[in-house]
């Protein structure tokens, strides 16, 4: 079997079966454990699917963006409130993908100031918007999570500088480092914290670790988190010692 006809029938068996053990796997297909093993690796790469940690299963990473607004939505609109107050006037505000952005999006309407986004959620939160200059980086389209990604997203950031960054995430570990599940996606945010003057993650208290395997920053890339009450206390006290600006809603 082709090796790309077995990776397209590995997902198709993940997305049926929820997840699988490398094992089980290497058993279906008939070949060795490394040789599933290295087609999980270049499926997590492309951001088809994540690696559980401690162990051989894994499981898609294909949620919907639907799905994903609807989990700690109460928080999420909390965070994006606080993050708002963090906006002035004239600023050109660069906004990543994810759902707590989509919610600043919608708590920016009506401001005089410049949005550049790679996120189709908050494109249409802002599109129709007579206040906001809305700007839109280019590239190929991740249709299960309305996002922009790829080499001409990447070189328009390049191009661009602006005055604070909205950055969304999978999750922060007890380190600080700020993480994300999908291979594609960590270039994109790694561009946009080098086009912007000050960098804030927006992190419900569910981010804390979160489920983010692939890092994209240290600690010391950020001005600020802003997320909700509940967050892992030890993580933001090492935050705040790193002088990042730390705000609960």
């Amino acid at each position: 079997m082709l090796t790309e006809t077995r990776k397209a029938r590995i997902l198709q068996s993940i997305r049926e079966g929820g997840e699988a053990t490398v094992d089980e796997l290497a058993n279906v297909f008939g070949v060795s454990a490394s040789t599933i093993r290295r087609d999980l690796n270049a499926l997590s790469a492309e951001g088809l699917l994540r690696r559980v940690r401690g162990g051989g299963s894994i499981e898609p990473d294909r949620v919907p963006f639907q799905s994903v607004s609807n989990q700690h939505h109460a928080e999420k609109e909390r965070v994006a409130t606080l993050a708002a107050t963090l906006v002035a006037d004239g600023d050109v505000v660069l906004i990543d993908i994810g759902t707590t952005t989509a919610l600043l999006a919608r708590m920016l309407k009506g401001r005089r100031i410049t949005v550049i986004t790679s996120s189709l959620a908050v494109i249409d939160e802002l599109r129709d918007d007579e206040a906001v200059e809305l700007i839109v980086l280019g590239g190929a389209v991740r249709k299960n999570y309305y996002s922009m990604v790829g080499a001409l997203t990447e070189q328009a950031l390049a191009q661009l500088r602006a005055n604070i960054c909205f950055l969304g995430t999978s999750g922060i570990r007890s380190d600080g480092t700020v993480t994300d599940t999908t291979g594609m996606e960590v270039p994109i945010k790694r561009a946009m914290i080098a086009s912007s003057e000050r960098t804030v993650v927006l992190a419900d208290a569910s981010k804390f670790p979160g489920v983010g395997l692939l890092s994209v920053c240290g600690a010391d890339r950020l001005w600020g988190v802003v997320t909700s009450e509940g967050a892992d206390e030890k993580t933001l006290a090492l935050l705040r010692q790193g002088e990042v600006e730390v705000m609960v809603a």
